[in-house]
């Protein structure tokens, strides 16, 4: 959307100027002069201003010229296709505006460039647009003073990075060792529900009922009233025994006297 819409202020700049000059140019370039670095891309645009070849067949060439020496072709464009693209060209219909695009700028790209409109009814004329040139730096170096106070800043942000998932993980462990410990202890019955909750404070009841430790505590609760309940034989004694002894004594007869 943003493209579309600078190509139609370019084609709305083209035409206004066109207007002013209507012999003069047929084919006009945008911008007159770049200046780019290498690695870059250089976008130039074309347009067609001439009323009379609306409606006819054409195509538009694009030419690159060194030093005022004879123009070389180096891409073509017809009027219905949409996008020829090569390994360093690319040009993109717009009518009547063209977008040619050189990309991967070298210094060996420095040169004049410019637009020839040839047309069905004459073949071996071409409408030339004035020449844009263009102008390839060299690609910007980096400070070599900024390497040393980047590889500075390297091992303290390496550092704080191994603290934190160091703390991370070890924050991990604590909390599954911990779980697993109360996982244990609650599902095995070994220490009570009010034990816990005096030790670690008040928890939150939990909502699943059967719960191991609650019926621990409700075994010791009936221990302990049966032991109320239960009444206490009283304490018994050894009873003495007492034996008794029968004697039986022979009868006596009586002692009569002698005579």
């Amino acid at each position: 959307l943003h493209r579309g819409m600078v190509v139609s202020a370019i084609c709305a700049c083209f035409n206004y100027v066109c207007s002013l000059f209507p012999l003069s140019q047929i084919v006009t370039i945008f911008p007159p002069a770049l200046t780019l670095p290498e690695g870059d891309k250089a976008t130039f645009f074309c347009n067609i201003s001439m009323e009379n070849y609306s409606g006819s067949e054409y195509s538009l060439n694009w030419y690159k010229e060194t030093n005022h020496s004879q123009a070389q072709k180096t891409a073509e464009i017809s009027r219905y296709k949409p996008v020829t693209e090569t390994e360093k060209y690319r040009l993109s219909n717009h009518t009547p505006v063209f977008e040619i695009e050189i990309l991967n700028l070298h210094q060996n790209d420095s040169g004049s460039y410019y637009c020839g409109l040839i047309t069905i009814f004459e073949p071996d004329k071409v409408m030339e647009s004035s020449r844009s040139q263009l102008m390839v730096t060299a690609a910007p170096q980096m400070n070599a003073t900024d390497e040393p106070e980047m590889e500075e800043g390297n091992p303290s942000e390496h550092i704080k990075a191994m603290l934190l998932v160091i703390l991370l993980l070890a924050g991990v462990v604590v909390l599954l060792i911990f779980g697993y410990l109360i996982f244990t202890y609650r599902r095995g019955g070994m220490i009570p529900l009010e034990a816990m909750q005096t030790q670690f404070g008040t928890w939150a009841q939990p909502d699943k009922p059967h719960v191991v430790s609650v019926s621990t505590v409700d075994y010791g609760v009936l221990e302990f009233q049966r032991d109320q309940c239960t009444p206490v034989p009283p304490e018994t004694w050894p009873v003495e025994q007492t034996e008794y002894a029968i004697i039986i004594f022979p009868e006596e007869k009586p002692v009569t006297p002698e005579r």
